[in-house]
C-alpha cells in the first residue's frame, strides 16, 4: 500500500507539471482522399496504463502463494483506431487492440480486431447499412460507450451483457442498419452470435446444472437495437460508440431504450434431469444528461441513469473481474466470486445504475488549462440468486491535462464478496476494496 500511495503522489504531481508545460495534443492523423478533405483517412492511437492496488477475495492466490492483497502495473487497453469516406456514401471502420496485459498475461498475443465494418449511406444521415465485426449493439448507451471519454475510470461491464461468451469483447458479427430520423437516434442490428465452445469462459468439464448457462451447439440468430431521443444538441453517430462526457461543450439530455433477444440461447437441467432451453431477453432503458452550468466558470454536470430488466434464465449468475491480478484460490477458503477481484457482475434480475459527475469551473486550477472532474457510480444488482442484492460502488476523480487527450483518473472501488452454498441463495459475506490509477494518452 506504501508502494502505491509513494507512486499516487508521484504521478499527481506530475500531472500539474505537465499542465504547466502546456503541451497540444493532436486529434488523429487525417490524410486526405480529395481537395475538400469530404473523403479522407483518419487514424487515432489509445493507451491507457493501471497502476492498482486490491484487496483480494478469500482465499487468494498468486502462482500458487496466497495473498490477501495485490499490487500491479498493466495496460487496461491499447487501440489504434482507422476510418474513412472513399466516397460520399462508403464508411469503413477497423478498431486493433489489447485489452488486460499484466504480469499473468501470455506475451506476444494480445493484438486482435475489435472492430472491422463496411457501411454504405443509402439515404443521407436517415438510413446507412453495413455488416461486419461490430459495436453497433443493443440495450444501453453504456453498451456503445466510448473507452476514451469514459466519465469514471472505466465501463461497469454489465451493460456487455454477452462479453467474451457468444461475441468478441462486446463486439458481434452483424448486420445493422442505424440512422437519424428528426430526434430520433436508432440502431437495430441481426447478430449471428459467436460459438461458446471457442470462448475463455467454456469448460468442457463443467456439466449441465440447475443454473442456466450459454448452450453449446448452433445458435439462433440474435436480435438488438437501441433508440434515443435527443432532446437538444445532437450527436455523432458516425461511429457506435457513445462518448461519456462532453466536458461542457455541449447540451446533450437524451433518453434510450434498448433490447436484445435469442431464442433459446441457455440451457439448464431440471430437477428431473430433463434439459431445458431458455431465451435470453434483456432490456435496458436510460436518462443521459451533459450540460455546461455556468459559461462564464466552465463548470458542467454529467448524469447518467438506468434500469435493466436482465432474464438469462433461472439461475444464470457470472463473475467478472478485469485484469484479474490474481490466478487462483486455496481449496476450502473460496468465496462464490473466485480469486482476486472478481464478483458476480451478470445475472438474471434487475438492475439499476447511475453516475454523476461535476466538472470545476476554470478557476479552480492553475494554470486553467488543468481541469478537475469528481464522479460517483452507484450499482444495484437484484439478481436471483444471491440472498442479498449485489451493490457496487465507485467513486473518483479526473484530473485533465488536455481534455480526454491526455487524463489522469485516481478510482476507488467498493465490491460485494458472496459465500458458495449447495442449496439457496449465496449468501452475502462483506466487501472488498479496490484502489486505481490510471495514466491515458489519446492522440
Amino acid at each position: 500500500m506504501k508502494k502505491f500511495l509513494f507512486l499516487l503522489s508521484a504521478l499527481v504531481w506530475t500531472s500539474i507539471s505537465i499542465a504547466q508545460m502546456d503541451p497540444t495534443y493532436g486529434q488523429g492523423g487525417t490524410l486526405k482522399l480529395n481537395e475538400d478533405g469530404s473523403h479522407y483517412l483518419k487514424f487515432t492511437l489509445t493507451n491507457q496504463v493501471w497502476a492498482r492496488y486490491n484487496e483480494s477475495n478469500p482465499g487468494t492466490t498468486v502462482e500458487g502463494k496466497p495473498k490477501s492483497e495485490t499490487f500491479d502495473i498493466g495496460i487496461r487497453r491499447s487501440r489504434i483506431q482507422m476510418y474513412g469516406a472513399i466516397n460520399s456514401r462508403s464508411f469503413i471502420y477497423v478498431q486493433l487492440g489489447m485489452n488486460n496485459f499484466n504480469h499473468l498475461s501470455d506475451r506476444k498475443v494480445g493484438l486482435f480486431f475489435h472492430d472491422a465494418i463496411a457501411e454504405y449511406s443509402v439515404v443521407k444521415n436517415k438510413l446507412s447499412i453495413g455488416g461486419g465485426l461490430t459495436n453497433w449493439v443493443g440495450l444501453s448507451r453504456l453498451s456503445n460507450a466510448s473507452i476514451v471519454t469514459f466519465m469514471p475510470m472505466d465501463s461497469p461491464i454489465f451493460p456487455f451483457a454477452t462479453i467474451d461468451a457468444t461475441d468478441q469483447f462486446n463486439r458481434k458479427l452483424s448486420l445493422y442498419a442505424k440512422g437519424k430520423l428528426g430526434k430520433l437516434d436508432y440502431r437495430l442490428a441481426l447478430t449471428d452470435p459467436m460459438n461458446i465452445e471457442k470462448s475463455s469462459l467454456y469448460d468442457p468439464a463443467k456439466t449441465i446444472s440447475t443454473n442456466s448457462q450459454f448452450a453449446t451447439g448452433a445458435a439462433n440468430k440474435q436480435f438488438q437495437g437501441y433508440l434515443m431521443w435527443q432532446f437538444l444538441d445532437q450527436e455523432s453517430n458516425l461511429t457506435p460508440y457513445t462518448v461519456g462526457s462532453y466536458l461542457g461543450s455541449k447540451k446533450v439530455f437524451n433518453v434510450g431504450a434498448g433490447y436484445i433477444f435469442q431464442h433459446d440461447a441457455l440451457w439448464r437441467r431440471t430437477a428431473n434431469s430433463d434439459t431445458v432451453h431458455t431465451d435470453m431477453t434483456l432490456l435496458g432503458a436510460d436518462v443521459f444528461l451533459d450540460m455546461p452550468l455556468r459559461k462564464e466558470a466552465g463548470d458542467a454536470i454529467t448524469a447518467y441513469a438506468s434500469v435493466y430488466s436482465n432474464n438469462y434464465g433461472s439461475g444464470y449468475l457470472r463473475n467478472n473481474g478485469i485484469m484479474n491480478p490474481a490466478t487462483g484460490t486455496v481449496a476450502g477458503q473460496a468465496s462464490f466470486n473466485g480469486p482476486g477481484n472478481a464478483f458476480p457482475l451478470f445475472g438474471t434480475g434487475t438492475v439499476y445504475y447511475t453516475q454523476i459527475g461535476y466538472l470545476l469551473g476554470k478557476g479552480w486550477t492553475k494554470p486553467e488549462k488543468l481541469r478537475i472532474q469528481p464522479y460517483f457510480c452507484y450499482m444495484l444488482g437484484d439478481y436471483d440468486r444471491l440472498n442479498k442484492p449485489m451493490q457496487m460502488t465507485n467513486a473518483g476523480i479526473n484530473f485533465f491535462l488536455n481534455n480526454h487527450n491526455t487524463k489522469i483518473t485516481l478510482d476507488w472501488q467498493q465490491r460485494p464478496v458472496y459465500l458458495n452454498a449447495v442449496t439457496g441463495p449465496l449468501p452475502f459475506s462483506g466487501r472488498k476494496n479496490c484502489v486505481t490509477l490510471q495514466f491515458q494518452v489519446a492522440i
